[in-house]
C-alpha cells in the first residue's frame, strides 16, 4: 500500500514534465464555498505546495478562494493553540503539586496537538514551498494527468477513489481504495482500468512496515532521483440526488514489491511506469492487454529507504 507521498503538487513542475495545462474549471470546484448550501462543509485537504503556488502566481479566482479558507481557518487553529497551552500549564501545575496519568497525559497530548497546531499555522503563512509542503495522504487533492479532448490536463483529484455509480458511503466501506492492485484490476476495477487512467507524479512514497515488533514509515526515493510516473485509475462520481458535488477521485496502482522493498519489509509497490508509455496508458481505449504489456516494461530503479523521523 502507498499510504502517502511527496508528489509533484506544484502545476509549473506538472508542465514542465508533461506539457500538460491546468484544469482551471476543476480546480475552482475544489475549492468553492458554497456556506449557503453546505454551512458545514470542511476545507478540502490539499498538499500546501500547491495553494502556495496558486497564491503567488494564480490563477486569481482559485486564489481568492484559497484566501477565504486561510481566513476562515487561522482564527480557529489561534484558539485551538489557546486551548492546548491552557491544558499544557494546567497539567504542569498538577504534576507540581502530586505525579497522575492525567496531569501527564495532558501535558503530553497538548504539546503533540500545539506542535501540530503551530506548524500548520506556518505553513499557512509560509509564501515559499518547502519539501514538506508536497506531502500528501488518502483524502488529499493532489494534481493527477488525464487526457481531454485529446490534450494533457491537470486536475486535482481526492486520493480515494469512488467510482461511479457507487453510493458515498463506499468511501468507509472500503477504505482502502486509495490503492488498486494489479491482479484486482480485471475484477474490482473493470469500471476504470481501461477507460479512465492518470498519472500522479512523485518523488519519494512512504509505507508502513514493521520492525522488530515496531511500526516504522520508511520513505523510498529512486536511487536515480529521477520523478515517478505512477500509474492510477480515476472516477468521475456524481450524486444521482443532486445533493452532494461531483467528486474526482484516483487509486494508485501497486504490484508485486521490488526485491529491495520486500527486503525492507513491505510486499507491495507502486508501478513505476516509463515516460515513453505516457501518451499509450492515458490513451487505453479499452486495450487491456496493452496496459498490462505497459506494466511489465514499467521503470525498475533501485528504491532506496530509510525510517522516517517522528514529526
Amino acid at each position: 500500500m502507498c499510504y502517502s507521498a511527496q508528489v509533484y503538487a506544484e502545476i509549473k513542475k506538472y508542465r514542465r514534465a508533461t506539457g500538460s495545462k491546468m484544469g482551471v474549471n476543476e480546480y475552482v470546484k475544489t475549492f468553492w464555498i458554497d456556506r449557503q448550501r453546505d454551512p458545514f462543509r470542511k476545507r478540502p485537504k490539499v498538499p500546501r505546495a500547491l495553494e502556495i503556488e496558486i497564491l503567488r502566481d494564480g490563477p486569481e479566482e482559485v486564489a481568492e478562494l484559497i484566501r477565504q479558507w486561510d481566513a476562515l481557518e487561522m482564527p480557529e487553529l489561534e484558539q485551538e493553540l489557546f486551548k492546548q497551552k491552557r491544558r499544557v500549564a494546567d497539567g504542569e501545575r498538577a504534576l507540581l503539586v502530586k505525579p497522575t496519568k492525567k496531569a501527564q497525559s495532558d501535558v503530553r497530548i497538548g504539546a503533540d496537538k500545539m506542535e501540530r497546531i503551530q506548524g500548520r499555522i506556518e505553513a499557512l503563512k509560509r509564501r515559499e514551498p518547502i519539501p514538506s509542503d508536497s506531502r500528501m495522504f488518502p483524502g488529499y487533492f493532489v494534481p493527477v494527468l488525464v487526457v481531454e479532448n485529446g490534450e494533457r490536463v491537470v486536475k486535482p483529484m481526492r486520493y480515494q477513489c469512488r467510482p461511479a455509480g457507487k453510493p458515498a458511503f463506499y468511501d468507509t466501506k472500503y477504505p482502502g481504495t486509495y490503492n488498486a492492485r494489479r491482479n484486482s484490476l480485471d475484477g474490482f476495477w473493470q469500471g476504470q482500468f481501461g477507460f479512465s487512467h492518470g498519472i500522479m507524479i512523485a518523488d519519494v512514497f512512504y509505507e508502513n512496515v514493521e520492525i522488530e515488533g515496531k511500526n516504522e514509515r520508511l520513505a523510498f526515493v529512486p536511487k536515480n532521483g529521477e520523478p515517478m510516473y505512477i500509474a492510477c485509475l480515476w472516477s468521475h462520481w456524481t450524486d444521482p440526488k443532486g445533493l452532494e458535488p461531483d467528486l474526482l477521485s484516483f487509486a494508485a496502482i501497486t504490484d508485486e514489491p521490488e526485491p529491495e522493498v520486500a527486503a525492507a519489509g513491505h510486499d507491495r509497490t507502486i508501478i513505476n511506469i516509463k515516460p515513453e508509455h505516457v501518451d499509450a496508458w492515458l490513451n487505453p481505449n479499452g486495450d487491456l492487454q496493452r496496459m498490462h504489456a505497459i506494466f511489465d516494461d514499467k521503470q525498475h530503479p533501485f528504491y532506496e529507504h530509510q525510517v522516517e523521523k517522528a514529526a
